[in-house]
Protein backbone atom coordinates (compact mmCIF):
# COMPACT_ATOMS: atom_id res chain seq x y z
CA UNK A 1 0.00 0.00 0.00
CA UNK A 2 1.26 3.24 -0.51
CA UNK A 3 1.91 5.77 1.80
CA UNK A 4 1.47 10.01 1.25
CA UNK A 5 3.80 12.58 2.40
CA UNK A 6 3.23 16.15 2.73
CA UNK A 7 6.90 16.76 1.22
CA UNK A 8 9.71 15.47 -0.11
CA UNK A 9 11.35 13.88 2.66
CA UNK A 10 15.24 12.75 2.59
CA UNK A 11 14.78 9.23 1.54
CA UNK A 12 12.86 10.29 -1.32
CA UNK A 13 15.60 12.56 -2.33
CA UNK A 14 18.03 10.32 -2.39
CA UNK A 15 16.11 7.74 -4.22
CA UNK A 16 15.28 10.79 -6.72
CA UNK A 17 18.82 11.09 -7.52
CA UNK A 18 19.75 7.75 -8.22
CA UNK A 19 17.08 7.73 -11.21
CA UNK A 20 18.70 7.77 -14.80
CA UNK A 21 14.85 8.08 -16.18
CA UNK A 22 11.49 10.13 -14.61
CA UNK A 23 8.08 10.47 -16.44
CA UNK A 24 6.07 13.71 -16.49
CA UNK A 25 2.22 13.05 -16.76
CA UNK A 26 -0.49 15.46 -17.13
CA UNK A 27 -4.50 16.09 -18.84
CA UNK A 28 -6.67 18.61 -20.20
CA UNK A 29 -9.68 19.29 -18.27
CA UNK A 30 -11.57 18.12 -21.19
CA UNK A 31 -12.40 14.59 -20.66
CA UNK A 32 -11.95 13.95 -24.77
CA UNK A 33 -8.61 15.71 -24.42
CA UNK A 34 -5.59 13.53 -24.46
CA UNK A 35 -3.73 12.36 -21.32
CA UNK A 36 0.52 12.58 -21.60
CA UNK A 37 3.05 10.69 -20.39
CA UNK A 38 6.14 11.27 -21.46
CA UNK A 39 10.02 9.93 -20.47
CA UNK A 40 12.77 11.92 -19.76
CA UNK A 41 16.25 11.37 -19.41
CA UNK A 42 19.69 12.77 -19.14
CA UNK A 43 20.45 14.95 -15.98
CA UNK A 44 17.76 17.20 -16.48
CA UNK A 45 15.88 17.64 -13.06
CA UNK A 46 16.94 19.73 -9.93
CA UNK A 47 14.81 19.52 -6.19
CA UNK A 48 14.99 22.97 -5.53
CA UNK A 49 13.25 22.21 -2.01
CA UNK A 50 11.58 19.79 -0.24
CA UNK A 51 8.16 20.96 -2.02
CA UNK A 52 9.63 22.15 -5.29
CA UNK A 53 11.59 20.18 -8.32
CA UNK A 54 12.11 21.89 -11.69
CA UNK A 55 13.40 20.11 -14.91
CA UNK A 56 14.97 21.23 -18.37
CA UNK A 57 12.70 20.65 -21.02
CA UNK A 58 13.89 19.69 -24.35
CA UNK A 59 12.91 20.31 -27.66
CA UNK A 60 10.67 17.53 -28.89
CA UNK A 61 7.98 16.57 -31.33
CA UNK A 62 5.13 17.65 -29.17
CA UNK A 63 4.55 19.84 -26.03
CA UNK A 64 1.69 18.25 -24.04
CA UNK A 65 2.85 19.25 -21.13
CA UNK A 66 3.39 22.90 -21.52
CA UNK A 67 -0.41 23.22 -22.99
CA UNK A 68 -1.52 21.44 -20.01
CA UNK A 69 0.38 23.07 -17.83
CA UNK A 70 -1.16 26.52 -19.49
CA UNK A 71 -4.80 25.23 -19.25
CA UNK A 72 -4.82 23.73 -15.89
CA UNK A 73 -1.28 23.02 -13.85
CA UNK A 74 -1.85 19.61 -13.27
CA UNK A 75 1.20 17.55 -13.16
CA UNK A 76 2.26 14.23 -11.95
CA UNK A 77 6.36 12.84 -11.85
CA UNK A 78 7.39 9.43 -11.58
CA UNK A 79 10.10 7.77 -10.89
CA UNK A 80 10.65 3.83 -10.60
CA UNK A 81 13.54 1.82 -9.58
CA UNK A 82 14.69 -0.68 -11.94
CA UNK A 83 17.58 -2.03 -10.24
CA UNK A 84 18.27 -2.16 -6.54
CA UNK A 85 15.34 -2.59 -3.98
CA UNK A 86 11.91 -1.94 -5.37
CA UNK A 87 10.44 1.36 -5.33
CA UNK A 88 8.49 3.93 -6.78
CA UNK A 89 8.04 8.10 -6.00
CA UNK A 90 5.07 9.94 -7.66
CA UNK A 91 5.34 13.60 -6.96
CA UNK A 92 1.67 15.81 -7.51
CA UNK A 93 1.81 19.59 -8.06
CA UNK A 94 1.07 22.51 -9.79
CA UNK A 95 3.50 23.31 -12.78
CA UNK A 96 4.23 26.39 -14.77
CA UNK A 97 6.27 26.24 -17.68
CA UNK A 98 9.75 29.36 -17.49
CA UNK A 99 10.74 30.83 -20.99
CA UNK A 100 14.24 31.36 -21.55
CA UNK A 101 13.22 35.11 -22.24
CA UNK A 102 12.04 35.30 -18.27
CA UNK A 103 13.57 36.48 -15.36
CA UNK A 104 12.40 33.14 -13.83
CA UNK A 105 14.69 31.61 -16.85
CA UNK A 106 17.96 33.61 -15.32
CA UNK A 107 17.75 31.95 -11.85
CA UNK A 108 17.24 28.39 -12.21
CA UNK A 109 18.89 28.01 -15.33
CA UNK A 110 22.31 28.30 -14.21
CA UNK A 111 21.21 24.97 -12.05
CA UNK A 112 21.52 23.05 -14.54
CA UNK A 113 23.99 21.56 -17.09
CA UNK A 114 23.31 22.92 -20.37
CA UNK A 115 22.15 20.53 -22.94
CA UNK A 116 21.26 20.84 -26.56
CA UNK A 117 17.90 21.70 -27.46
CA UNK A 118 16.55 22.44 -24.09
CA UNK A 119 13.46 24.75 -24.92
CA UNK A 120 11.85 25.36 -21.78
CA UNK A 121 11.65 24.66 -17.92
CA UNK A 122 9.03 23.42 -16.01
CA UNK A 123 8.60 24.36 -12.48
CA UNK A 124 6.44 22.17 -10.14
CA UNK A 125 5.33 23.21 -6.75
CA UNK A 126 4.75 19.79 -5.21
CA UNK A 127 2.11 19.19 -2.88
CA UNK A 128 2.20 15.77 -2.49
CA UNK A 129 4.66 12.86 -2.25
CA UNK A 130 3.01 9.09 -2.60
CA UNK A 131 5.51 6.28 -2.40
CA UNK A 132 4.53 2.25 -3.19
CA UNK A 133 5.97 -0.83 -3.34
CA UNK A 134 7.10 -1.15 -7.35
CA UNK A 135 6.88 -5.31 -7.07
CA UNK A 136 6.29 -5.68 -10.39
CA UNK A 137 8.50 -3.08 -12.11
CA UNK A 138 11.28 -5.68 -14.16
CA UNK A 139 15.26 -4.62 -13.34
CA UNK A 140 16.52 -3.45 -16.25
CA UNK A 141 20.62 -2.28 -16.88
CA UNK A 142 21.44 1.21 -17.47
CA UNK A 143 24.40 1.52 -20.10
CA UNK A 144 24.45 4.91 -21.01
CA UNK A 145 22.62 8.13 -22.24
CA UNK A 146 21.72 8.31 -25.71
CA UNK A 147 23.13 11.45 -27.34
CA UNK A 148 20.39 11.65 -30.32
CA UNK A 149 18.22 14.34 -29.74
CA UNK A 150 21.80 16.05 -28.54
CA UNK A 151 23.59 15.53 -32.23
CA UNK A 152 20.19 17.05 -33.43
CA UNK A 153 19.99 20.22 -31.67
CA UNK A 154 23.75 20.87 -32.60
CA UNK A 155 23.06 20.11 -36.14
CA UNK A 156 20.08 22.10 -36.52
CA UNK A 157 21.45 25.41 -35.07
CA UNK A 158 19.62 27.79 -32.71
CA UNK A 159 17.44 28.54 -35.88
CA UNK A 160 16.61 25.48 -37.22
CA UNK A 161 15.01 24.53 -33.40
CA UNK A 162 13.00 28.01 -33.30
CA UNK A 163 11.36 26.83 -37.11
CA UNK A 164 10.85 23.52 -35.64
CA UNK A 165 9.46 24.79 -32.46
CA UNK A 166 7.16 26.88 -34.25
CA UNK A 167 6.05 24.33 -36.89
CA UNK A 168 6.15 21.60 -34.29
CA UNK A 169 5.38 22.91 -30.35
CA UNK A 170 2.72 25.70 -30.38
CA UNK A 171 -0.66 23.50 -30.08
CA UNK A 172 -1.07 20.15 -28.26
CA UNK A 173 -2.30 16.87 -30.50
CA UNK A 174 -5.30 18.30 -28.73
CA UNK A 175 -5.34 21.91 -30.60
CA UNK A 176 -4.62 23.43 -26.96
CA UNK A 177 -1.60 26.58 -27.13
CA UNK A 178 1.03 25.45 -25.39
CA UNK A 179 3.43 28.33 -23.52
CA UNK A 180 5.94 28.34 -26.55
CA UNK A 181 3.10 30.09 -28.89
CA UNK A 182 3.43 33.37 -27.31
CA UNK A 183 7.02 33.64 -28.49
CA UNK A 184 5.58 33.53 -32.32
CA UNK A 185 2.59 35.55 -31.91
Amino acid sequence: MGKQFDAILPQHEAFIRQQHIFFIGSAPLSAEGHVNLSPKGHDSLRILSANRVAYLDLTGSGNETSAHLEENGRVTVMFCAFDGAPNIVRLYGKGTVVLPDSPEWAALYPLFTPIPGARQIIDIAVHKVQSSCGYSIPFMSYTGERDTLQRWSVQQGEEGLKTYRKEKNQKSIDGMPTTLSSLYE
